[in-house]
């Protein structure tokens, strides 16, 4: 019967220690690295000749006058 006691003991003082060892828990949480997202970049003359042309038409209209 002292046996028994003492492993009853001995269980509730190791499953106690065991879970005081950090705040959530046993397991520490997972470390989650966000994604890499990758994006491929295009080459676009489109943003440079639109204002050109812009310019190429005021320019004439302004002539004109």
């Amino acid at each position: 019967m002292k046996k028994l006691a003492l492993a009853l003991a001995l269980t509730a003082a190791a499953g106690t220690a065991a879970s005081a060892g950090t705040a959530g828990g046993k397991f520490a949480d997972p470390v989650i690295e966000p994604p890499i997202i990758v994006e491929e970049t295009r080459k676009s003359t489109a943003g440079i000749i639109i204002p050109i042309l812009l310019l190429v038409v005021i320019a004439a209209a302004a002539a004109s006058r």
